[in-house]
């Protein structure tokens, strides 16, 4: 092996990497910093594998209206472990989200964010928004249904904000409707515009972690005073500090490479994501469905009171980045532990329940109408013609879309399983004809005869 030593030294001799990385390698951080510090280098993995997978994408997609959604068919279904690949990408996105996540819910339970790392958690804050709007474009270019349509509804919501709402969508959709412009922007986002700031950000992120050492554990009644800090950390790494690498750094290798692996698992057993049909615009049944860290913000949105959601809408993400970022400078002294700062965990938890709370409303997705409901002919039966034909209407015309009866149907207008108890033939015609808030009429769609069968149908519900 006396030519590869001859090589490094070459190399080191000519380019002074390993005199450049040593002193990395090498910095002091103290000695109780464990498994719970592992995410923050759990989600680096995640980043890089998304680079590289990205990269490989990229060979075969095309960024076109016309030729995007076939070139990932042709990725899916044909290429050379294609479809792995783009399973790959699918998870690394959902883990680098996961363990941002996780890894700024550790900063903040411990504190971490106190002096001097107020610039770390700016950073982290920002890395972490960039992380689910890379999620965002990315879901585009699959030029799906879902894809598309789910663009189209943030449009719509970005819409709803006061006097700058029509500029937002815009801004969004590359123009006043959704199309190869929009494609072309997400594609330039997702690709060039967000990674380079990521990798900006990253950088300056890991270049405060070790100019300003990683935080020691927290313990009760250890105060942090802006005055004395640093003397006391630099004092208490001299005196048990321990090198970075091998102690500390096995732990976020070990880890990372299980991150990677289980990544790398999830898409070899499940693939990536099927898509769904090709974009169309005269579809009127596409019900669209984000990703998983979308959900909660789609439920809100669908949930929260018309008249106040325009501002919401805008006003809810500003304050919520504001109140991330302000964190630090609010609180950058004191107490560190948790069992002296209840209200972290009381933050903490209620974050999470929102979160969690509306992720499951969202998949419920009671508001938005059941196109895949199975038609209740399969499970009841007349012997009259005109209730066996008001039965079949009833699913025909998309009313058991939003309606529910015996447990089967939609739940965006009331159950009518019973409706035959307290509405009489008249109330029912009436509402039917002139339709409501969220339903519409069908006065100029029935018959006279389909409405009477209709009608006869919903008697019967007693």
């Amino acid at each position: 092996m006396a030519w590869f030593k001859k090589l490094i030294n070459y190399l080191e001799d000519r380019t002074g990497i390993g005199a450049a990385v040593k002193p990395l390698l090498n910095h002091l951080v103290p000695p109780n910093s464990k498994w719970s510090y592992v995410f923050g280098s759990a989600t680096l993995f995640c980043f890089l594998l998304q680079v590289v997978t990205g990269i490989g994408l990229s060979f075969l997609y095309e960024p076109s209206s016309a030729n995007a959604y076939h070139s990932l068919q042709y990725i899916t279904n044909q290429a050379f472990l294609g479809n792995v690949l783009r399973g790959i990408h699918y998870y690394g996105a959902s883990g680098m989200i996961l363990f941002a996540g996780i890894h700024l819910i550790r900063v903040y339970i411990t504190a971490a964010y106190k002096y001097p790392r107020e610039i770390n958690w700016v950073t982290g804050v920002i890395l972490l928004f960039l992380t689910v709007a890379m999620g965002f474009t990315g879901q585009l270019l699959r030029w799906d249904s879902n894809g598309v349509w789910s663009t189209v509804v943030a449009a719509e919501q970005a819409g709803r904000v006061p006097i700058i709402g029509h500029y937002l969508a815009q801004v969004l959709l590359g123009g006043p409707t959704i199309g190869d412009n929009t494609l072309s922007r997400f594609f330039a986002f997702h690709v060039f515009a967000i990674p380079a700031l990521m990798f900006l950000l990253i950088g300056l992120h890991l270049f405060l972690v070790i100019r300003n050492g990683i935080s020691e554990p927290p313990k009760v009644g250890r105060l942090v005073n802006p005055k004395t800090y640093k003397k006391w950390y630099n004092d208490m790494l001299k005196k048990v500090g321990v090198p970075f690498w091998p102690n500390a750094a096995w732990r976020d290798a070990l880890f990372g490479a299980c991150v990677v692996l289980a990544i790398i698992g999830l898409a070899i057993v499940f693939g990536a994501p099927a898509l769904t049909k090709a974009p169309d615009p005269s579809a009127i049944d596409a019900v669209p469905e984000p990703d998983w860290y979308m959900i909660p913000f789609f439920a809100v949105f669908a949930l929260m009171p018309p008249k106040i959601g325009s501002y919401i809408i805008f006003f809810g993400p500003l304050l919520t980045i504001l109140i991330f970022l302000s964190i630090p400078f609010i609180s950058n002294r004191g107490e560190r532990h948790a069992m002296r700062r209840p209200w972290a965990i009381f933050g903490v938890l209620t974050t999470l329940s929102f979160i969690f709370g509306f992720m499951y409303l969202g998949y419920q997705a009671d508001w938005s109408p059941h196109f895949d409901t199975p038609p209740l002919a399969n499970t009841m039966k007349f012997k009259q013609p005109n209730l066996e034909h008001g039965l079949n209407l009833f699913y025909k015309k998309g009313c058991q879309y939003c309606h529910r009866i015996n447990g089967v149907g939609g739940k965006r207008g009331p159950d009518l399983s019973i409706i035959g108890r307290s509405w009489n033939e008249q109330q029912l015609k009436i509402m039917i004809t002139n339709g409501a808030l969220n339903m519409p009429a069908y006065g100029g769609i029935l018959t006279n005869v389909e409405m009477n069968d209709i009608v006869s149908f919903l008697k019967m519900r007693k």
